[in-house]
């Protein structure tokens, strides 16, 4: 069986990672998915969560806002809304988003303004979450 298989991660904004990979896990709806070569064929919807990704031995870490899974025993793309490196955040701008947020929850709102608040908050979060795993 193969060690590596192919790995794409593509973002609305650029090719973000394209090249060989030993493990991926990255936030499913239902939790962690643990991808490795010879996985079975999946297709799946990805929230806001955390990307890992090994190469050569080194976990590489990024945010990711939203997009889709296609796993393939040789192959996984990923289709992101946004994919962001844990150096290319902006902690300030996290911070002052997720304040933003948290402010805009204490205040009344249509069910839909809830949701997309809460949807800017879980992003500020997840960035501000990433943003630390520069330092490791």
């Amino acid at each position: 069986m193969a060690k590596t298989f192919h790995l794409e991660i593509i973002a609305t904004n650029r090719i973000f990672y394209q090249g060989e990979c030993e493990h991926l896990v990255i936030t499913a709806l239902d939790g962690l998915l643990g991808i490795m070569a010879g996985h079975e064929p999946l297709v799946t919807t990805l929230p806001t969560g955390e990307l890992k990704y090994m190469v050569d031995g080194r976990w590489n870490y990024a945010a990711i806002s939203g997009g889709f899974i296609q796993v393939m025993p040789e192959s996984s793309i990923i289709l992101a809304d946004l994919c962001e490196l844990p150096e290319e955040i902006d902690v300030k701008r996290a911070e002052e988003a997720k304040q933003r947020a948290e402010e805009m929850l204490r205040q009344k709102q249509s069910i839909r303004e809830y949701y997309q608040t809460q949807a800017a908050l879980n992003k500020a979060i997840n960035r501000l979450k990433i943003s630390q795993k520069r330092f490791k």
